[in-house]
């Protein structure tokens, strides 16, 4: 008996024909490059090196698209949201030792925030391995421990013939829930030596399902459908699983108010009469959260910033869907539900029942004005100026890369982002540099809308040499650089803690002359004419910088009961 799968795996006679007569000239870094392309990818970011070098000429053979950065840890930043903005894993090509190394805050970020990033970098002749000190230029006596920390999966190649299931099997890593980085490394002899192998066509790398189990959401089904004051938590798991209109769906099903953590920004409509929106640094809020009798956080494992610094203590019952085993439960007791969020949304839509709360629209808009007289009282109107300012700037459908800095403070808690996976911070791991790379990644990954970056002139200085990427490609980003003349969070950090601050104050450059020895326009711009500024820029094709000298304030915190 033949079966219909067994007809499947029959070559036709061309493709034997073809596995019989290899192109001549090819090595192992045309594996890698044919792998990538079989697997789907048509875009690698990176940065060339000396053991990487097979791989970099091979891409001159290739149909793949390579997009160059200035450094390692930027060309991460952009791979990291490439792959927030596609879904896809983004190659990211890199070489030994140092090289790989300056990657490393980019993979954290990725890890942090569950992007998929498919980090390929070189190695040492395979005679080098092992562990021994064999003087070979970038050697570490073990690179793939240095990132074991950090990725999801590991994977050392030893031979060319490996190279293909080894980048199918990070690729699956990657982009089965919960997204995230992986490593793959390839001995600078293996990516150079000659192969008589087939050319690599079609590779089956499926990511795994995460379903949850049914009895687990039955018991959540019911909960919800008995609760009284039933709210929901939405992290940016939501986001990343494309699940914003079941959480949408679900909170109009049981009448339950939503608030989105700053990693989930847009799971749920900023307007919406059931939004809590996302002000976790108050303590009204945490409140209220406190208060529900039945929680439901999907996506989110409540960390620091997701529980108001670990103040939000809940007394009701707490239902948590997460992705990631390892934030299962590891912040409060809850019925864990080990799902991708868009599952198990999908099965909880399923077996609710629908209830009804006459009191629940009052509450929130109750809410929402105990916040917003919080603000107003401590008379920070430039900065809600500037913030809304940004707002009437940036088309409704473009998204926005925001640095560690006072203004994207000010964002997590109240910008609208307008809709889900269109606002990004650092807020995953916390590093500075990420907002202008990352928006660069944005502008490759889709060009038919401009893109925003924020960044303070601390974090700018971190990626100012991508200025040169952005001119050279031709990419569609406006960088907002908010000057306040040193680190601005840590001046209110010391400031608060200690009555002064050290290592805070920065001499930077005249970044307008700057960016215009770049060959990217730049203007100087104030907050009165800060909108009018950013509009004509995001209007205008190819990058621009616009320069706002000032200082703001953050909000007070709210976070002690």
């Amino acid at each position: 008996m033949t079966h219909d799968h067994d007809l499947e795996l029959r070559p036709t006679a061309a493709q034997i024909s073809a596995a019989l007569n290899p192109p001549p000239g090819r090595n192992g870094g045309d594996l890698v490059v044919e792998t990538l392309a079989g697997l789907g990818a048509t875009t690698v970011f990176g940065l060339p090196g000396q053991h990487a070098l097979g791989m970099f000429d091979a891409l001159r053979r290739s149909d793949l698209r390579y997009v160059g950065l200035r450094v390692e840890n930027n060309a991460g930043f952009a791979a990291d949201a490439y792959g927030r903005i596609t879904g896809e894993a983004a190659p990211l090509l890199l070489s030994t030792g140092p090289g790989a190394l300056t990657s490393l805050a980019a993979l954290h970020e990725a890890a942090s925030a569950s992007a998929p990033v498919l980090a390929i970098s070189s190695q040492i002749p395979t005679a080098g391995l092992g562990g021994g000190r064999h003087g070979y230029l970038h050697e570490l006596p073990d690179q793939a421990a240095s990132f074991r920390g950090v990725v999801k999966s590991v994977h050392t190649v030893r031979s060319p013939s490996q190279i293909p299931s080894a980048l199918a099997e990070a690729w699956k890593s990657a982009l089965t829930a919960p997204h995230g980085p992986v490593w793959v490394e390839i001995p600078q002899d293996v990516l150079l030596a000659e192969t008589l192998l087939p050319t690599v066509t079609a590779v089956d790398a499926t990511p795994e399902e995460l379903p949850p189990r049914p009895e687990l959401t039955a018991v959540a089904a019911d909960l919800l459908s008995r609760a009284r004051r039933p709210a929901i938590i939405a992290g940016g798991g939501v986001v990343r699983a494309d699940a914003s209109k079941k959480l949408r769906q679900l909170a109009e099903l049981l009448d339950a108010p939503v608030v989105t953590t700053f990693g989930g920004k847009g799971a749920f409509p900023w307007e919406h009469p059931l939004s809590l929106q996302s002000w976790l640094e108050d303590r009204h809020t945490t409140d209220f959260l406190e208060d529900a009798d039945v929680l439901l956080v999907v996506g989110s494992g409540l960390g620091e910033l997701s529980s108001n610094y670990h103040t939000f203590a809940p007394r009701g019952r707490v239902i948590q869907v997460e992705a990631d085993l390892g934030k299962l439960e590891s912040n409060h007791p809850a019925l864990g539900i080990h799902a991708d969020a868009r599952l198990a949304l999908q099965a909880l839509l399923e077996t609710v029942e629908r209830r009804a709360d006459a009191s629940v629209r009052g509450r929130v808009r109750e809410l929402l004005s105990k916040v917003s007289a919080r603000i107003a009282d401590q008379e920070l109107t430039l900065e809600q100026e500037v913030l809304a300012s940004v707002r009437r700037a940036l088309p409704a459908n473009s998204p926005s890369f925001w640095d560690m800095t006072i203004l994207a403070y000010w964002a997590w808690s109240a910008f609208d982002a307008k809709g889900p996976n269109h606002m990004h911070s650092a807020q995953g791991a916390g590093g500075l540099g990420y907002g202008f790379p990352a928006a660069l990644g944005a502008a490759v990954a889709d060009p038919t809308r401009p893109v925003l970056a924020v960044s303070g002139d601390g974090g700018a200085l971190y990626s100012i040499a991508e200025l040169a990427t952005a001119r050279q490609l031709a990419l569609d980003v406006t960088w907002l650089i908010v000057d306040d003349g040193g680190y601005g969070i840590l001046r209110e950090y010391m400031n608060g803690a200690f009555g002064e601050a050290t290592a805070t104050e920065l001499a930077r450059p005249d970044y307008v002359a700057l960016a215009e020895s770049f060959g990217v326009p730049g203007v100087r711009t104030t907050p009165g004419s800060l909108e009018a500024d950013l509009t004509t820029a995001l209007r205008t094709p190819g990058p621009s910088v616009v320069v706002l000298p000032a200082l703001l304030r953050m909000f007070a915190p709210t976070h002690l009961p």
